[in-house]
């Protein structure tokens, strides 16, 4: 049987449906988190907008409890890059990353670490990180006790990566400040808290799921770009029917789950959205054409994050955003870098809204910038 074919347009608006981003869902952020198979959170304060911009009602106070309850967890895990994630999919999935972790733990420390017994180095830096959260520096600067000889910094990147850890507010609280401090996700989660009884290879597959639900339809080269992890080939074919294939606009083969919503792409709008830095709907393709036709490299602002990103106009990325405050008055800059395919009206609305959201206090102007 030929499979279907998609139009650019038809994953465009499968995606943003799936990204909860044509219409804001009544979803509480933990199962969107769930949904969604994760969050970016490299900028700490940036999965607030994130959720802000895909669910009603949202407010602040929402995750902030979610973390400090540990029901969320910030920890590195898809492309090994920080994800908040449910605490179930870290424990559940994390097992499926090691391999990811120590490739990249030998590629960046490997010639600092010649010599060293990995599993004694484990050993010693779970016992600190048992008792309290440290950041690298004071981790490896501990570590340094009991090897003299070797570099701090290297001994504090391999145990981060040789254990599973989390990173503990205040990280990643609004309003808060604070470095990156490491935890054993087991002490930190407590012994009630356990990975779904799955096997490696029925977590690879919960994954796949996972990532089409949120994503699809997508090839397998876009499911390895979203995880990081490989031979992904293997996985989907073992599926069977619980897939369905589709055919892309280039010809490709895609999958999808065979009941996953796919609107028509030319009867369904997409509203405008602000995106934080870093949002996965721009980074978790190996093909981004869907959402960025225009072959632009994403961004990749430092900061802590919810005072940049990007702006979805029509459905896909055309103009990246900037919120900075000046005494009482919070300015909202949109700087197109194509000419916008929607209203401005209804873009300065939405923006609005984020202004509300990101800077309550004071004044609030919505600012676009000349095209660039």
């Amino acid at each position: 049987m030929t499979a279907d074919r998609l139009s650019l347009l038809a994953l465009n608006r499968a995606t943003l449906d799936r990204q909860l981003l044509l219409r804001r869902t009544a979803m509480t952020a933990q199962q969107a988190v769930g949904h969604l198979g994760g969050l970016q959170a490299q900028a700490p304060l940036a999965p607030y907008v994130g959720l802000w911009t895909r669910l009603a009602g949202f407010r602040h106070q929402e995750l902030q409890d979610l973390l400090t309850e540990r029901r969320l967890v910030r920890a590195h895990l898809l492309r090994n890059t920080v994800h908040l994630l449910t605490a179930a999919d870290f424990l559940t999935f994390r097992p499926l990353f090691q391999s990811v972790m120590e490739r990249a733990l030998t590629a960046h420390f490997g010639r600092h670490l010649t010599g060293l017994d990995p599993a004694e180095l484990r050993e010693a830096a779970a016992a600190l990180l048992a008792q309290t959260p440290l950041t690298r520096t004071e981790l490896g600067r501990r570590l340094a006790q009991r090897w003299p000889g070797r570099d701090p910094g290297s001994l504090a990147y391999a145990a981060t990566h040789l254990l599973q850890l989390v990173q503990v507010p205040p990280r990643g609280i609004w309003g808060s400040t604070g470095p990156s401090a490491w935890f054993l996700a087991a002490a930190w989660l407590g012994p009630t808290a356990a990975a779904r009884p799955l096997t490696p290879r029925e977590a690879a597959e919960e994954l796949v799921l996972r990532y089409l639900g949120a994503f699809g339809p997508a090839s397998v080269k876009d499911i390895q770009a979203w995880s990081g992890l490989s031979r992904l080939r293997e996985v989907t074919e073992g599926l069977g029917d619980r897939l369905r294939p589709f055919t892309g606009p280039d010809g490709g083969d895609l999958l999808d789950l065979p009941d996953a919503p796919r609107p028509d792409g030319e009867s369904t709008p997409a509203p405008p959205r602000f995106l934080p830095e870093y949002d996965n709907l721009l980074l978790s393709f190996a093909d981004r054409s869907r959402v960025i036709p225009h072959g632009r490299p994403v961004p990749l602002p430092p900061g802590n994050g919810a005072s940049t990103g990007t702006l979805l106009v029509d459905g896909s990325w055309q103009a990246d955003w900037k919120i900075t405050r000046d005494r009482d008055l919070a300015v909202l800059d949109i700087r197109p870098f194509t000419a916008l395919g929607g209203s401005h009206e209804a873009i300065a609305a939405e923006g609005g809204r984020l202004l509300a959201f990101a800077a309550p206090a004071g004044a609030h102007e919505v600012r676009f910038a000349p095209l660039a």
